[in-house]
């Protein structure tokens, strides 16, 4: 590594709520319970972001959940943001299994706290498998 320090999180913020079978869906409590289960199993992303792993966290995956409801919704084209993400993280030089892995807990999380939350869930883990079997994205 270059000591080159993350920045924190910029450029397009994400959205607080999303719309998902008509109710409004708050982000934030979810991707930060899909960020402390991130971190059990990518401990080693915390030492290497240090301070700013956990914000990156949780806003890539207020992004993936946003796209996710949006794709069930019929307004977003998550395989298409996914793989325009997965393209900049690898540019990055930032693991894509961690990207897969991520969508695969974002699923897991859905799946148990979201009510109505099923299409989502199916949809992240077909994102995650899209990403497993990539090669690449650039």
């Amino acid at each position: 590594m270059s000591g080159r320090r993350t920045a924190p999180p910029g450029g397009w913020p994400p959205p607080a709520t999303a719309r998902l079978g008509g109710s409004e869906l708050a982000l934030g409590p979810v991707a930060a319970a899909v960020a402390e289960r991130y971190f059990e199993r990518y401990p080693e992303d915390l030492e290497r972001y240090g301070d700013v792993a956990r914000a990156w966290e949780v806003h890539d995956t207020q992004h993936l959940l946003n796209w996710a409801v949006g794709d069930v919704e019929g307004h977003v084209d998550l395989e298409r943001q996914v793989s325009w993400l997965a393209g900049v993280l690898e540019a990055r030089g930032f693991p894509l299994e961690h990207l897969a892995g991520n969508l695969e807990l974002a699923a897991e999380v859905v799946g148990a706290q979201v009510d109505g939350g099923a299409a989502v869930a199916e949809r992240l883990r077909a994102a995650a498998a899209r990403v497993r079997a990539a090669e690449t994205f650039l």
